[in-house]
Parts: structure tokens; C-alpha cells; sequence
């Protein structure tokens, strides 16, 4: 069992995400360690990767711009190592089925568990295909995600029956990024998520206010937030650290 059920101990769960090495690693750390201190419960680090096609303009941005500043896998590895000494929050990757093939599954995954990473996102990865890893995830410890779309329609509960960790509903179709409201009726989908998961489920995609974090939460068990974080990232660089912070304590307070 990973550390992720401890994310859902404390009421709902809030989830930020940020992209790693965007501006640069050093800013990376500093967010992590606000973000954990203004009451995180979980944080997903977004591993750079050239075609991110689940991701908006936002996350497209922060992907390109930590490329081009020389991000490497290793060197997100040697950063969470760092974090770990004194961020005990759960932390999970969010990036690419190719980013793990490039790397080689086992040597990536016993890397993970190894450095204190609880679970992987990979929203690329169909279902049906999840046996590329689930094994090797199974064997070291790391729970592999599962996301449930609008779109997966009378596969839920087949899902649901099969997650680890906790389940990732997607609030919207499309790609991820700031909506103003969100418009998918997602109370069916989380009747069957519920009869079915022995896990939570938090909602992300689209949510950048309190008052969508707070809707949110109140159907799920937590609130996923990515871009609206980027932008703070994009918007205040090496300064972001306290933005950020402030930013998720307020989500926090919400979703409570």
C-alpha cells in the first residue's frame, strides 16, 4: 500500500501539479516546499516531455520552456531526492508512456520507489494497455493512476474495480487548462466510481478558483489544480515560491 491514501486522510484532498524545471529546478524545489507547508495533501510533479498532447497552451508552455532549460529524468530524480529529506507530503508523476519506454520501464520505476515517489499518471495510457507497466508498478510499490473521462462511458466501472491510489476524474473533454466553468454533469460518473473503487477520487481539469475547487470537492474526494499554478509559475518565475504558496493555502481553506 503507497503513501497516497494518507493524501485523503485530512478531509478533502487538495492537488496541485507543477511541471518540473519550469523556469528552472532550484524554483521547482521552492514551490514543492511551499505548496507542502500551505497544505497540500498530494503533489504531482509533471515530467517535461515534446508532445504532451493531454495538456493545454499552459502546460504545452512550461513543457517547452523546461526543455529548453536542459531538464533531464535524472535530474528530476536527484531533485524529489532532495525534496524527500524534509517534504513527507505523497508525491506522483504525472508525464508519458514514451518518457518511461525512453528510460526503460523497470529502471524508471525502481527509480521511483526508490526516491520516495508514491504513484504514476500517465494520461496517455489507455486502459487497456496498462499492463505495459502495471506489473512493474505492482512489484515496486508505485501505484499506476487510473483516469476516468466523460468519455469512458460503460468502462467506469471496470476501472473503478482495478484502481490504485486514487482515481483522477477528468472534469471535461478536451485538453487541460483554465475553463470558467464546468459544465459536464459528473455526479453519474462518481455514483458508479463509488459503488465500484476501493479508493478515492479527486477531479481535476478546468478548476483554478476556490469556488470550483469547493464544488469539486464536495462531489469527489479532492480538487486537482495544474494550469492556474503554471500561470503563477510563468507570471512570477524564481519569485513564484510565495505566489504559489498563497495560492494553495487558499484552495485548501476551500475545499475543507
Amino acid at each position: 500500500m503507497s503513501n497516497i491514501k494518507k493524501a485523503f486522510e485530512n478531509g478533502k484532498a487538495f492537488i496541485p501539479f507543477i511541471t518540473c524545471g519550469d523556469p528552472d529546478l532550484e524554483t521547482t524545489a521552492a514551490v514543492v516546499r511551499a505548496m507542502a507547508k500551505n497544505g497540500a495533501d498530494l503533489i504531482e510533479l509533471g515530467i517535461p516531455f515534446s508532445d504532451p498532447t493531454a495538456e493545454g497552451p499552459t502546460i504545452q508552455g512550461a513543457n517547452i520552456r523546461a526543455l529548453k532549460g536542459g531538464v533531464t529524468t535524472d535530474r528530476i530524480f536527484e531533485l524529489v531526492k532532495e525534496l524527500r529529506k524534509d517534504v513527507s507530503v505523497p508525491m506522483v508523476f504525472m508525464t508519458y508512456a514514451n518518457v518511461i519506454f525512453s528510460y526503460g520501464a523497470e529502471k524508471f520505476i525502481s527509480t521511483c520507489k526508490n526516491i520516495g515517489i508514491d504513484g504514476l499518471i500517465l494520461p496517455d495510457l489507455p486502459f487497456e494497455e496498462k499492463d505495459e507497466f502495471l506489473p512493474l508498478c505492482n512489484k515496486y510499490d508505485v501505484d499506476l493512476i487510473s483516469l476516468i473521462a466523460p468519455t469512458s462511458e460503460k468502462r467506469i466501472a471496470m476501472i473503478a474495480k482495478e484502481a490504485k491510489g486514487f482515481i483522477y476524474i477528468v472534469s471535461s473533454l478536451g485538453v487541460t487548462g483554465v475553463r470558467s466553468e464546468i459544465k459536464t454533469d459528473l455526479v453519474p460518473i462518481i455514483e458508479i466510481v463509488r459503488q465500484n473503487a476501493a479508493v478515492p477520487c479527486a477531479i481535476g481539469f478546468g478548476i483554478s478558483t476556490s469556488e470550483q475547487a469547493k464544488k469539486m470537492a464536495a462531489l469527489s474526494d479532492g480538487a486537482i489544480v495544474g494550469s492556474a499554478i503554471i500561470k503563477l509559475v510563468e507570471k512570477h518565475g524564481k519569485n513564484a515560491a510565495e505566489y504559489v504558496g498563497a495560492y494553495v493555502k487558499s484552495m485548501k481553506d476551500a475545499v475543507r
